[in-house]
């Protein structure tokens, strides 16, 4: 064993805002901003215009944030409607459309509930190779107002979830065009980007037609609902799906709330939001009374101040409503759950209840004690689980840390008895993984100490004062060649040692650049991982390495880089906090496999360290299977 004092990994990608500090400094004000608009659309205040056509001004483009033209074509007004004794302001140069009056023999119940929504970045089509055949998804996004870039990190979530089931293309909504929703087996819409104010109505009049009129499935996610509601009439809204979007929303009693669970299929959800970052859940007013349609809950959220419960996710006819965009302040057991399990009903409603499970063991180098992982491997090979080893070819401590001051390196080919354990364990039932080639960069704390296993090594990471680990962004040297280097040189490695060549990798600590992503995907067959997505990957401009978003799944993907990517969604055993993130106990992890029990064909993915010793592991183990689950190898999960 390498002696190494420190937690063994108390780094499971992006904490858990889930975005870039840039990012999460921008979540206050515009969530901030769109309650602020939510609370003149209450009062019948809101001003909206349509985007003007192309050529005219429009709200923020780019990932860049700042105001500019954003080409979007012409739309016919649309206004919000309010409550039945508010007015609406209209704009002094573009006319509202009317709406129909309210219905008076069809009262509306507001029924609470709370979330935060998101913003976006301008993108053309993405299309993705199928997974498959002949199931295709169709994502849009908002990519305007000051937080645009959002809408896009928020995008890219939706659609490596959607690259599960087959192709997706992804669209900022304004480029939507008639009929478009035809054309796919299901679409989303993403809305981070609340109109009105300074920053137009960007949703083509055609895209909310579209929505009531096609039988293909809608998942409609987040703000702008009431926008779809004005442009079809309200009442012809409420007679389809059998609630008011514009008599719905996202306050209750002048607060959000402090909604901390959402309830699906049994399992209780976690939501952990810090106060002044929610933006809320839409409270949907349902419709009472006799001809209209039976809004099926879908999901229920859960105010922990009142006990009050509310709809998080709603469907009637082809629309599924949820009421918050769940891709930021996430965690194992969140409600990001329920988003997940309901793209089965879009786009594989067909698909049967199957639940697996999967562990890798984790950072082993030619440092680590053999007998350890013999010992690993005789457990869980009598158990007849098959299992990933991620192994870390060439281990160095540069300032010799761990070694008396010394500078010290070790490959595989210089550790014969780790060689033989790693072929030990190949011939019980493990599949050879890489997981980086040092592990480290450079001579540097990166951001712990420079040493194989600490550091992170395609990112450039520090701790600060408050003992959180702050994300750097890439090395100054990152490129295609360097990234492509630091792998040849890990299979180089294993290649010496006489093992065979992996083709799954893990990348160290979870980060690394767009182009590094682009690097490992051409020389594995996949990713098993969390990753980090970065604004400008959509629209294929520049990346912007100090915006992006970090995800996790609970099914194998096809995501927005083109790569496989295997779940591990329930982090691992850690008996130590470190750096604000808690010890995590084996009924931490046991019990994040219970929530996940939600998603209809999903995988119980953990990792564990060998130096710890087989009884923890054995108590997940037990645990995990104990609800159902069924231990498959690496190679099993994308099947």
């Amino acid at each position: 064993m390498d002696g190494r004092s420190r937690a063994s990994h108390a780094l499971q990608g992006t904490g858990p805002a889930a975005l870039s500090g840039l990012g999460v400094k921008d979540l206050k004000p515009w969530e901030a901003a769109r309650l602020s608009n939510d609370r003149l659309r209450r009062s019948g205040k809101l001003v909206v215009r349509r985007a003007e056509a192309a050529g005219g001004t429009t709200g923020t483009g780019g990932s860049g944030g700042a105001s500019g033209t954003g080409g979007a074509s012409a739309r016919q007004a649309v206004a919000p409607t309010t409550p039945q004794s508010a007015t609406v302001r209209q704009s002094p140069t573009t006319p509202l459309t009317a709406t129909a009056p309210q219905s008076a023999t069809a009262p509306t119940t507001a029924v609470p509930a709370v979330a935060p929504a998101t913003a976006s970045v301008q993108g053309p089509t993405v299309v993705r190779p199928a997974a498959a055949a002949g199931t295709s998804a169709l994502v849009l996004y908002d990519n305007t107002g000051p937080y645009g870039y959002l809408g896009e990190l928020y995008a890219m979530a939706a659609a490596n979830l959607a690259g599960h089931f087959g192709t997706v293309t992804t669209k900022p909504v304004s480029a939507y065009t008639a009929g478009m929703v035809n054309q796919y087996t299901a679409t989303v819409y993403l809305g981070s980007t609340y109109y009105g104010g300074t920053v137009p109505d960007a949703v083509p009049a055609a895209f909310y037609q579209d929505a009531l009129a096609t039988t293909h499935p809608v998942t409609w996610v987040g703000d702008n609902i009431w926008g779809m509601a004005n442009a079809v009439g309200v009442d012809t809204f409420k007679q389809h799906y059998g609630w008011d979007p514009t008599n719905s929303f996202y306050e209750s009693g002048g607060t959000v709330g402090n909604i901390t669970q959402v309830t699906y299929k049994g399992q209780q959800l976690t939501r952990k939001i810090p106060a002044g970052y929610d933006g809320g859940v839409l409270h949907p007013a349902l419709v009472t009374g006799p001809g209209y349609p039976q809004v099926t809950q879908l999901a229920q959220a859960t105010d922990a101040n009142s006990g009050d419960t509310s709809p998080w996710a709603i469907r009637s006819g082809n629309l599924t409503y949820v009421g918050e965009i769940p891709f930021t302040y996430v965690s194992e057991s969140d409600r990001v759950i329920v988003f997940e399990d309901l793209l089965f009903d879009g786009l594989a409603p067909a698909t049967a209840e199957r639940h697996r499970a999967f562990v890798r063991l984790e950072d082993i180098s030619p440092k680590s004690d053999p007998n350890e992982l013999r010992q690993a491997a005789d457990y869980l090979y009598g158990q007849k689980i098959p299992y990933g080893i991620n192994v870390i070819p060439v281990y160095t401590d540069p300032k010799g840390v761990y070694n008396g001051g010394k500078a010290e390196t070790v490959t595989l080919a210089q550790s014969p008895q780790v060689v033989s354990a790693l072929k030990y364990m190949l011939s019980h039932g493990a599949v050879l993984m890489d997981h980086g080639y040092t592990h480290q960069y450079s001579n540097v704390n990166n951001p712990y100490s420079g040493v194989t296993g600490d550091d992170f090594e395609f990112f450039r990471a520090h701790v600060d004062a408050s003992d959180n680990v702050i994300y750097d962004g890439p090395p100054a040297e990152d490129s295609t060649l360097w990234a492509q280097t630091r792998v040849t040189s890990a299979l180089a490695a294993f290649a010496t040692a006489g093992l065979p060549k992996p083709t799954l990798w893990t990348t160290p600590h979870y980060a690394a650049s767009a182009t590094d992503y682009r690097v490992l995907g051409q020389n594995f067959s996949a990713r098993l991982e969390r990753t980090l997505y970065f604004a400008g990957t959509l629209p294929g401009t520049t990346v912007n390495a100090g915006r992006y978003i970090g995800q996790f799944f609970p099914y194998a993907v096809k995501d927005v880089y083109g790569t496989t990517v295997l779940p591990e969604n329930l982090g691992n055993y850690e008996p130590q906090p470190y750096n604000n993130h808690p010890a995590r106990l084996p009924a931490d992890l046991v019990a994040s496999a219970k929530a996940n029990l939600a998603v209809r064909d999903g995988v119980a993915s953990f990792f564990y360290h060998p130096y710890y010793g087989t009884a923890p592991l054995q108590q997940t183990v037990d645990g995990i299977r104990a609800l159902g689950y069924t231990f498959v190898g690496p190679t099993d999960l994308n099947q």
